[in-house]
């Protein structure tokens, strides 16, 4: 067995019988540990640098892997050298403050105009409960509201004459977004049924059938629930409505500020995602019409 070999196998001894971690975890670290070992190949662990370890993430790196994996792995490769000092005399630690290369970050979600739409057609005859929905759908749409945002909305925050609501979002701060049309309608269609389910000591404008305030994971049932009753493919879940509203709000504006202060975003850098959406747009509408883009028959 070689060295590298043998360390490992003390090293996961250590993993398990005084850090008592899981035999699935100590796995993990296994797999990672001898990755490097194979990446070393005859170079002695003692004599490794920072400029192989780095080339050793680019490797790995370039055959795919990403950013949360490689950042695993480094915190495998640290654990395992500070085990060789404490243990074994290692005098030095190539792994120390090096940091994976970022992952890529996944564009969010976002339902066409016509699902958008299409969602928005609730059957509401003889259902409270799918007024109630129906409400809450055209408010998610409307003004982009968070999930938390919308289950924790009280009834005396949302302004029917002027079109507007008051929420309270991350960090405790407020803002004023504007409510559409439709939503108006939609809640003031479901307020009477309110009045008959809800407890006394109950605020918030969206209550269950027990009186109460709805919670996140009932809201996200329905949304799938009726998406998948009105034939969207798409997977849905609330936050597709907000990233819905962001994007289809750029698309028509472009204005980008006015859309973060209606996210709550603090900073334009978490708005500026929707550019991308927005991208992907005009480029399918390029593909579709330009002549140039158009491939051949």
């Amino acid at each position: 067995m070689s060295p590298g070999a043998t360390y490992l196998q003390a090293f996961l001894g250590h993993l398990a019988s005084e850090r008592r971690l899981s035999p699935l975890t100590c796995s993990n670290y296994g797999r990672d540990v001898a990755e490097l070992l194979k990446l070393a190949g005859e170079i002695p662990l003692d004599q490794l640098q920072v400029h192989q370890i780095r080339r050793f993430i680019a490797q790995l790196h370039g055959r795919g892997l990403g950013g949360k994996t490689l950042a695993r792995m480094l915190s495998a490769w640290r654990g395992f050298y500070a085990w060789l000092a404490r243990d074994h005399g290692f005098t030095s630690n190539p792994c120390a403050g090096m940091r994976a290369p970022k992952s890529v970050k996944a564009l969010p979600q976002a339902l066409s105009p016509d699902e958008a739409v299409r969602l928005m057609e609730i059957p509401t005859e003889s259902d409270p409960l799918a007024l109630r929905d129906k409400a809450m759908f055209e408010l998610f749409y409307s003004s982009g509201l968070r999930l938390s945002e919308l289950v924790n909305l009280p009834l005396s925050q949302i302004d029917l004459v002027a079109g507007m609501v008051r929420v309270t979002g991350k960090g405790g701060k407020t803002r004023e977004v504007p409510v559409g049309r439709f939503a108006l309608e939609a809640v003031r269609h479901w307020l009477p049924e309110r009045e008959k389910l809800v407890r006394p000591e109950e605020y918030t404008l969206f209550v269950g059938k027990n009186g109460t305030r709805l919670t996140p994971r009932a809201v996200q049932y329905r949304v799938k629930q009726w998406a998948l009753k009105l034939g969207i493919s798409a997977e849905v879940h609330p936050h597709v409505l907000r990233h819905s509203f962001a994007s289809h709000v750029l698309q028509s504006s472009g204005d980008l500020r006015a859309v973060q202060e209606m996210l709550g975003h603090a900073n334009i850098s978490t708005t500026q995602v929707y550019t991308h959406l927005d991208f992907q747009h005009l480029a399918k509408v390029y593909d579709a019409a330009h002549p140039r883009a158009k491939k051949k028959p």
